[in-house]
């Protein structure tokens, strides 16, 4: 179970390969002579984005604006070549380090035993050490505050890069035809 650590990493960016509607969303971090490569959901990408906002805007509330708060150029080039998946996110996790003025940004591998239920009332909480989950591979990212900023601006920007949504119903419109609930009644997921 290998933790791929990038403190601090040469680019932090995240990216997809595939056309709208059918792209693969990538997490990736360069440093040090290395690239690792994990795979994750649009909505992971999209809340891992607002998280860091959020998370950014309560240490300037509470503690004032961090050192490394300066404004960071977006990374707008394309993922790192060869992209080769290291592994599938299940789980992802953001945290303030006050002494270095770092966030940090880690990804756990998905549980494939887990199932469906991810998060069960009766599970006692899970501690990571600096090893990690057990037997799950981690990539931890430490970033500026300025990095965290344009990361999640890069993020947000490549999530909306997608199919628009239907201005009516508001799921995605395929170029190969939408069915809008708003328009006919029809919706074809919910046939009993």
């Amino acid at each position: 179970m290998p933790v791929f650590q990038f403190n601090p990493p040469e680019r932090f960016i995240t990216g997809t390969v595939g056309q709208p509607g059918e792209r693969t969303f990538f997490l990736q971090a360069v440093g040090e002579g290395r690239i690792t490569s994990v795979v994750l959901e649009k909505a992971q990408v999209e809340a891992l984005a607002t998280r860091i906002e959020e998370l950014l805007e309560e240490v300037h509330r509470r503690f004032g604006a961090p050192p490394g708060d300066t404004t960071v150029p977006e990374d707008d080039g394309p993922l790192e070549q060869p992209i080769e998946q290291d592994f599938r996110v299940g789980t992802l996790a953001l945290a303030w380090d006050a002494e270095a003025a770092r966030v940090i940004v880690e990804a756990q591998e998905i549980d494939e035993g887990a199932g469906e239920d991810l998060v069960d009332d009766d599970d006692e909480l899970e501690v990571f050490t600096e090893e990690g989950p057990p037997h799950r591979d981690v990539l931890r990212v430490y970033l500026t505050p300025g990095e965290a900023r344009a990361f999640a601006g890069r993020a947000l920007k490549v999530v909306a890069a997608g199919r628009p949504d239907c201005p009516l119903c508001g799921r995605p419109l395929d170029p190969a035809g939408h069915i809008c609930v708003r328009q006919n009644g029809y919706r074809p997921d919910r046939l009993v």
